[in-house]
């Protein structure tokens, strides 16, 4: 969970201003957490909780209304009848790497993530885009190598996941989708060396920055271990003393 994160907030400073490089200072001063760390700590509170998600991704997403949520999701999130907006973006998959690292079987990760992203994006593509990111968390922490991640992703959602990032990136630009997202943030992971090489690897595709970081950097954090200190005390440095707490919590209960 720190993982994506962090990948969320070394992102945020190029969502809107796309680099092709993996040549960038790690921490740029601007640096910031976005709406993709509030959520995935809502998602993380109401596992700890046993609250419902829907619950605990209003309300402790409309504790930070400027963290740059798309336009439905506003609706949604301050809507008096929040229902399902059929949304295929890519912030089902964003927020849901507590899932991948709370439970503790592959059927209880797909139903977890189904449950964290139908409360808004109900689309078939939104909740598959969910689950591949939690299943891939959950096979990367289990002790799955790369290859068998790879082939059992692509078995079960049929992404296509053979292409390398040196493959996708002089083409790629920003995508929302959660098809167009995370399979380029799955092969990202796939074709790092370490943790933040991950995450170097899904900016630098030039796409939807923070998002791409914060799906890759899940994943990479549960095939590699431990995040860095140096990038664990930043993160720690960034993040709300409410946001810290919650993912204080969660990460000495399951990781």
């Amino acid at each position: 969970m720190i993982g994506a994160i962090a990948g969320d907030i070394i992102g945020s400073v190029y969502e809107h201003s796309q680099i092709k490089t993996k040549d960038f200072p790690l921490f740029h001063p601007r640096c910031v957490f976005t709406d993709d760390t509030v959520l995935t700590v809502a998602v993380a509170d109401a596992i700890l909780t046993g609250r419902p998600y829907q619950l605990s991704v209003r309300e402790i997403g409309r504790r930070y209304p400027g963290a740059g949520y798309g336009g439905s999701f506003i609706g949604w999130l301050y809507s008096d009848n929040p229902q399902p907006y059929n949304s295929w973006g890519n912030g089902s998959a964003m927020r849901v790497s507590p899932v991948g690292f709370a439970f503790d079987t592959e059927n209880e990760v797909l139903e977890e993530a189904k449950k964290a992203a139908e409360i808004s994006h109900n689309h078939p593509e939104g909740i598959k885009g969910a689950q591949a990111t939690a299943l891939s968390i959950f096979l990367a922490r289990t002790g799955r190598e790369k290859e068998e991640i790879r082939a059992e992703i692509s078995r079960r959602f049929g992404y296509e996941l053979k292409r390398t990032v040196d493959d996708i990136r002089p083409m790629y630009s920003f995508d929302i989708s959660c098809q167009g997202t995370v399979p380029e943030a799955i092969i990202a992971f796939l074709d790092s060396r370490s943790y933040e090489d991950a995450v170097r690897n899904a900016i630098s595709l030039g796409g939807d920055s923070d998002t791409l970081a914060c799906i890759t950097g899940g994943i990479a954090e549960a095939f590699y271990g431990d995040v860095p200190a140096t990038i664990r005390a930043k993160v720690h440095e960034c993040l709300t003393p409410d946001l810290r707490e919650i993912t204080g919590a969660f990460c000495r209960k399951y990781i």
